[in-house]
């Protein structure tokens, strides 16, 4: 077998210079064909091996912890990639002897064969030897149709085909096991950076991803034909408004003594004249922008610092746009006022045409709905508010946009 291994790769070496810009369309469909069916071959005879090699102890006699270790070093492999490669070497080799002689002849490949392997296991688990034999099969033929993802799906409705009399009660028992590995594994992990950025990971189980998925989808959409946001982005700012509209409800746990808050401090110098920047509570810098537009819609609590800082007074909270005026404001705008907008009330900041700190004042003619996103918008481009002759918001959008600057709205809210 090595001799010959060797003449292959020797064949296949003659192949790798060869000019394929001179050849036809027809050849090159046929190369294609052929070494992804050679690749699919030679992984048949490697898995062989590696089962072999396993089943010697061979790794573990040359001082290796294991045999997904050794051929980590051996091969410069992942430590995931080389146990996937050992298990589906064992699992070719328990009960799969059918998968073994589709991925040799190369009608499967590799990710097929470890597909149909754990269908087959699970088959053999559920409904006994027989039926697995039966779903080899079944699998085989329908690996000539579908891809691996849509083969495991496929694969777990098997039973109705080799054992429709388990089937019921495999699935549900099957059900059973997912929900008690889904709640088992659940996890979020919350990474802090050195930047004050933080780095979410995790695994929901299957009602929290669909809970967050019906929640963050709409969310996460194009917010407009000039949205430049990537899909990434977009579900940043979707879980961003999610947790300020879960701060407005006020019904939240209290942390500390006090209600759920993002406290932010300044120096009211810099607020007014949009300088330097302010800081979190946890102690990481906001620059001033960042500061003036959380104050659009926030709470205002007065501190009076020394020269050093030590806080010498507190002042009450201040609500800058109040709940009556809140409300009037909802039935005004109906939403996100920025013109193509669907954003409802509820998802909205209420945005200080002419920002407090400026001189503006906390009132209705001087305020807008916008959602996050567009909130953010008009802090960092040319896009300018104002209100119309009628009362309504109107948005006049910079030059290089429209040279005409004619001023729109939003058409997609009711309006009474």
């Amino acid at each position: 077998m090595v001799d010959e291994l060797a003449q292959a790769e020797a064949a296949v070496a003659a192949c790798v210079g060869a000019a394929t810009w001179a050849m036809s369309e027809s050849d090159l469909v046929a190369v294609i064909d052929a070494s992804h069916r050679l690749q699919q071959r030679l992984a048949a005879v490697q898995l062989a091996a590696v089962r072999d090699l396993d089943g010697r102890g061979t790794a573990v006699a040359q001082g290796a912890s294991s045999t997904a270790v050794w051929l980590r070093e051996r091969l410069r492999l992942t430590v995931p990639a080389a146990r996937r490669l050992v298990d589906l070497a064992a699992a070719l080799d328990a009960g799969a002897s059918g998968v073994r002689g589709a991925l040799a002849y190369g009608s499967i490949t590799v990710e097929q064969a470890r597909v149909i392997a754990d269908t087959v296991a699970t088959v053999s688990a559920s409904a006994g030897v027989e039926a697995a034999d039966k779903a080899v099969g079944v699998l085989v033929d329908w690996a000539g149709q579908f891809d691996p993802t849509l083969l495991r799906k496929l694969g777990g409705r098997i039973l109705e085909h080799v054992a429709p009399e388990v089937a019921d009660a495999a699935a549900r028992a099957g059900l059973e096991a997912e929900a008690r590995r889904t709640a088992r594994d659940r996890h979020v992990t919350i990474s802090e950076q050195s930047d004050g950025r933080l780095r979410l990971a995790g695994s929901l189980d299957t009602e929290a991803a669909a809970v967050l998925r019906a929640v963050i989808d709409p969310l996460g959409g194009p917010a407009g034909p000039d949205d430049t946001r990537t899909p990434g982005q977009r579900r940043h700012d979707a879980l961003a408004d999610v947790c300020r509209l879960a701060l407005r409800t006020g019904e939240l746990p209290e942390h500390g003594g006090d209600p759920a808050q993002v406290v932010v401090t300044t120096a009211y110098d810099t607020l007014l004249k949009d300088l330097d920047a302010g800081a979190l509570d946890t102690g990481l810098a906001l620059t001033s922008e960042a500061v003036r537009r959380l104050a659009c819609d926030a709470s205002i609590l007065p501190a009076v610092l020394g020269g050093a800082g030590q806080v010498l007074d507190m002042g009450r909270q201040r609500r800058l746009i109040t709940g009556p005026l809140r409300r009037a404001l909802v039935l005004r705008d109906h939403g996100c006022a920025f013109p193509g907008c669907d954003r409802p009330p509820r998802w909205c900041d209420a945005h200080h045409i002419r920002h407090w700190a400026d001189g503006g004042p906390t009132s209705l003619t001087n305020a807008v709905l916008l959602c996050g996103h567009h909130h953010r918008h008009i802090h960092h481009s040319d896009w300018t508010v104002r209100l119309g002759g009628d009362g309504h918001p109107e948005f006049v959008p910079p030059a290089w946009l429209d040279p005409d600057q004619l001023p729109r709205r939003n058409h997609y809210h009711h309006r009474t």
